[in-house]
């Protein structure tokens, strides 16, 4: 059945088209999971995606460009006496240089936190049939920590208060996260699974591109006349972003249903969970063979996708001399370029396939990266180029991995799958900040004039490694799922 004008449904396979071919192995062809193969009403899709946008702000303003980077990890967080020591002082040097630190511990306990929940939580959300109340509960959860971040004073002593609440609200958003990823079979079907994951990917940068757009015009009215001191403009830019999510995440609650309980999955008290889960992990190597290498292959690119975002700011101030101004206009292009790119990029993965997108995608960024590095006597206008084609190529790659691991997932363990997605990208998160610093040392030791210039390449690296584990990963090609006139 086709679309037709004025209908409120996603497009669905016509009858007289072929079903798609969903694997080459065994393992693929018993999963699938529960597509509706009827069509899915576009309010529930668009309400789906909108909680890509409603969350965003906290990964965009708070983790990445504003409150983490220029507010917790400034010299308003250590001792006065350093500060008035000047900033080419060595002990003020140390001082920030351990606020980063700090702040690296806490994120790693995150990390950690996630990797040990995720995937136990997701199961449990499948056994119960109960995913949008745990997406409800990490999402309440994740607000509060936001709007926590408004009683973060400019003080030492409230360092840790901001980190602490940073890491407990990336653990709950990854929490909600994974079952957000779980319902994306609930509002999409064979033939829309890749635009609709696309479509929530796409929401996201272009949420980030407009938290941080409101951030600069306050900016440049300075706040509109709110004081300035104890840092005030940057808690009061938190709590906006705790508000923002409160009022987008809305329409997911309201409008998407809750998922059905799994058959035959067992319903076991949290402790037990994890002997479930290991037996699981253990079944699913054996019947489930290439969902499993491809969390594997997933982990290591993926890495190398957080490396573009997380280093990729720093390679613009350090080795191409952008000033604070210029990192935040190359923030908001690189959100829009990505969020186009994405969306576009989720039409392509539903027409020839998703790991066609991934690895056209891993190659492009390869290559880019590359490109910066060998182009960079050329001066700012080489990271304008191949920075911003970077970040075309990380959304489609994104955003084709979750359409590819819904795909290959056995029915009814959708949850617990995309738990361990989130866990096997937290296992290796290790993999690009060590392949960038190691490059920068070595390029150092050699006396490289730039030598954090050669830090992409070892991002390059991890994206070139993750490409050639995905060559090896076959799930199958699905058809081409174009109606038929």
């Amino acid at each position: 059945m086709t679309e037709k004008p004025g209908d409120n449904d996603v497009d669905t396979p016509s009858s007289s088209i072929e079903p798609p071919t969903v694997a080459r192995t065994g393992a693929v062809a018993a999963a699938g999971g529960p597509f509706s193969e009827k069509p899915v009403p576009r309010r529930q899709v668009w309400s789906w995606a909108l909680w890509d946008w409603a969350t965003q702000p906290f990964n965009t303003v708070i983790l990445t460009f504003v409150f983490a980077a220029l507010y917790l990890t400034s010299d308003a967080f250590i001792d006065p006496a350093v500060v008035a020591l000047g900033t080419e002082d060595p002990e003020y040097r140390r001082a920030i240089d351990g606020l980063s630190a700090n702040y690296g511990v806490a994120t790693l306990i995150a990390g950690l936190l996630i990797a040990l929940v995720a995937p136990v939580l997701g199961q449990r959300a499948d056994a119960a049939g109960n995913r949008k109340l745990w997406l409800g509960i990490g999402t309440g959860l994740l607000i509060v920590c936001t709007a926590g971040l408004f009683f973060v004073e400019a003080m030492p002593e409230f360092f840790w208060l901001g980190a602490m609440l940073i890491a407990a609200g990336s653990v709950f958003g990854e929490i909600a996260g994974v079952n957000y990823n779980a319902m994306l079979k609930q509002v999409s079907t064979r033939a829309t699974i890749g635009r609709v994951s696309g479509l929530g990917w796409g929401f996201g940068y272009l949420g980030g591109i407009v938290a941080m757009i409101i951030v600069v015009v306050a900016q440049t009215f300075d706040f509109f006349g709110l004081p300035l001191d104890n840092g005030l403009p940057f808690r009061i830019i938190a709590l906006g972003c705790a508000v923002w999510t409160l009022i987008f995440a809305i329409p997911i609650f309201l409008n998407v249903p809750e998922s059905e309980p799994a058959a035959g999955r067992p319903r076991v008290n949290f402790f037990r969970s994890y002997v479930v889960l290991w037996h699981d992990i253990v079944d699913l190597f054996r019947t489930a063979r290439q969902t499993f290498w491809f969390l594997l292959a997933a982990a290591v690119y993926r890495d190398g996708l957080a490396g573009v975002f997380t280093f990729g700011a720093i390679l613009a101030s350090v080795a191409f001399g952008f000033s604070a101004n210029e990192v935040i206009i190359f923030g908001i292009a690189a959100n829009l370029i990505a969020g186009v790119s994405t969306i576009f990029a989720g039409r392509l993965d539903d027409k020839f396939g998703a790991r066609r997108v991934i690895l056209f995608a891993l190659a492009g960024l390869s290559v880019s990266g590359v490109l910066v590095f060998l182009l960079e006597p050329a001066g700012v206008v080489v990271f304008w180029i191949f920075g911003l084609a970077l970040t075309a190529f990380v959304g489609p790659v994104q955003a084709a991995s979750r359409s590819l691991l819904a795909r290959v997932t056995p029915a009814g363990r959708e949850g617990e799958i995309f738990g361990l997605y989130a866990t096997t990208g937290r296992a290796v998160s290790f993999l690009a900040p060590a392949a960038w610093a190691g490059f920068i040392s070595t390029a150092s030791a050699l006396g490289s004039p730039n030598a954090t210039l050669w830090g992409v390449l070892g991002i390059v690296v991890i994206l070139a490694i993750g490409f050639v584990l995905m060559l090896f990963v076959k799930p199958g090609e699905h058809a081409s799922l174009a109606s038929r006139s």
